[in-house]
């Protein structure tokens, strides 16, 4: 009997190197991805911008921003190869850990309702639908509304 060796998954902080990995992911991932730059801005400005690690390669990345006792989820990806493996669900675990570590009481986020896997994730977890940013995303032919979700009680959920 041969034993499977179970893959090493690490977060780690994201550093201004792993942006060609980074924006390699987002390229597979979407139609209109974030380009090195905005990265760029997202960890010189300070937000919380993990990559998620699998057996030492960058597999994925997420992106929260936090003030004012809220949190904002700007970005989370898991490439391609590494989908279907619960590694979405741990990264969007740990963000929300910083989001109440950062005493934020809720977190928003947008997402495409042209995603339904993403919008199954986040609906899992306990986000809920509370507006519609019109003409929001970019689109082929147009623009595409985002469905603006968020989760409550975030900094109480801590302490349970």
């Amino acid at each position: 009997m041969v034993a499977a060796v179970k893959p090493v998954i690490q977060i780690r902080g994201m550093r201004l190197d792993d942006l060609p990995a980074i924006s390699a992911i987002e390229n597979l991932s979407y139609e209109f991805p974030w380009s090195q730059g905005i990265f760029s801005d997202c960890v010189k400005a300070g937000h919380s911008c993990w990559v998620l690690c699998v057996d030492g390669v960058i597999a994925g990345h997420g992106i929260l921003s936090t003030g004012a006792d809220e949190a904002h989820l700007l970005n989370l990806c898991v490439g391609p190869a590494h989908r279907g493996r619960g590694l979405g669900r741990h990264l969007l675990g740990r963000l929300l850990d910083i989001a109440k570590w950062n005493r934020a009481e809720r977190v928003f986020l947008e997402v495409r309702p042209s995603n339904p896997l993403a919008r199954a994730l986040y609906e899992s977890v306990g986000f809920k639908q509370v507006g519609l940013r019109p003409r929001y995303y970019p689109a082929h032919g147009g623009r595409e509304d985002a469905i603006v979700m968020v989760l409550e009680g975030v900094a109480g959920n801590s302490e349970k």
